[in-house]
């Protein structure tokens, strides 16, 4: 499968001496046409360097990339050409009405007055902004300005699409709206890469997802990939009586292909597995032998979450102030 976009060794640095920050730092990721990659990573990790640098807004201090084929270095207006971006806000002008933001973007893409009106009015509908067409954006929602600024990164049917947290501020409503549009677009032949905090998001949207912290994609693979790294099935047990953990500790020896971890706090043990519901049939029935009663029983599989907590040790929400880095860096660097 030909890639869309490659990235080798990519490396942006900021500042100098003690307060240096490595937003980048030797990261390489692919991805293939016609595809959606989720760029994953806690706050500060280089998810929005990395959009600005394969988005020609930002140059690399080293490494290479290519969109299409073009390199972003050696041809940038190559790259604009065949691209749409929808950064984290809204770059949308609260002056002016949607369809007036939407003919603008029309206009410079050079579609000519009768297309571009007509592109507008299309948009507007398809992401369900036509009753607020002729409404200044200043009035719209947060939800209406980034399904306003997404309509206007397609506005010259981009192959290849770049979304910078894309659903971020939005309601839940608004967000599974966007995943619905976001969908849409890839069924129909666009190329994706997607960067977000939801981990839900990247399960739902993704093809594949590369985690990224510290400048580097320390992970890829497809969702359930990752899951699997970090330990697959496991059953947990709620038992009823703290005091009866022992025993059914000993009532599960032998049947994961692990140790078992008990938290004595939440009365739950939990077992790492294999074999499905066939293992959780065997618990059942080694619990009932041993006479421990069960508040809750299941087969769990690990979430993006737990991927996360054990490829970075932190959650995707948390800051990074570890760097030391003033705040204004850290929001460019992503």
């Amino acid at each position: 499968m030909v890639d869309a976009v490659e990235a080798e060794g990519l490396v942006k640095v900021y500042g100098s001496g003690e307060g240096e920050v490595r937003a980048l730092d030797g990261l390489d990721l692919r991805v293939a046409e016609g595809t959606v990659v989720g760029l994953l990573g806690p706050n500060g990790a280089g998810k929005t360097t990395t959009i600005k640098v394969l988005t020609t807004l930002l140059v690399p201090d080293a490494g290479s990339a290519r969109v299409r084929g073009t390199d972003v270095l050696r041809d940038p207006g190559g790259v604009r050409s065949t691209i749409g971006v929808s950064g984290q806000y809204a770059a949308v002008d609260e002056y002016l009405t949607g369809f007036e933001n939407l003919d603008m973007v029309g206009r410079l893409y050079h579609l000519g007055s009768g297309a571009a009106k007509e592109r507008a009015r299309e948009l507007l509908e398809q992401f369900d902004l036509a009753d607020a067409a002729d409404r200044q954006v200043k009035g719209y929602s947060g939800g209406m300005r980034r399904r306003l600024d997404l309509a206007g990164a397609l506005v010259a049917r981009p192959p290849v699409l770049f979304l910078d947290e894309p659903t971020t501020g939005l309601d839940p409503r608004s967000r599974l709206g966007m995943w619905k549009v976001i969908d849409d677009l890839v069924k129909g032949g666009t190329t994706l890469l997607l960067t977000t905090q939801y981990l839900e998001e990247a399960d739902q949207l993704a093809d594949r997802i590369a985690v990224i912290d510290h400048g580097r994609v320390i992970a890829e693979g497809t969702a359930d990939d990752l899951k699997e790294q970090v330990g697959g099935e496991r059953v947990e047990v709620v038992v009823e009586d703290a005091a009866s953990l022992g025993s059914a500790r000993e009532a599960l020896a032998g049947l994961g292909r692990g140790e078992a971890v008990v938290d004595e706090r939440s009365r739950r043990l939990t077992v790492p597995v294999s074999g499905g519901a066939s293992v959780l049939v065997e618990a059942v029935r080694r619990l009932d032998d041993a006479g421990v009663g069960v508040s809750d029983l299941g087969l769990r599989r690990p979430t993006l979450d737990d991927v996360f907590l054990t490829l970075t040790g932190r959650a995707t929400e948390e800051p990074d102030d570890s760097d030391g880095a003033t705040r204004e860096t850290q929001e460019v660097a992503g």
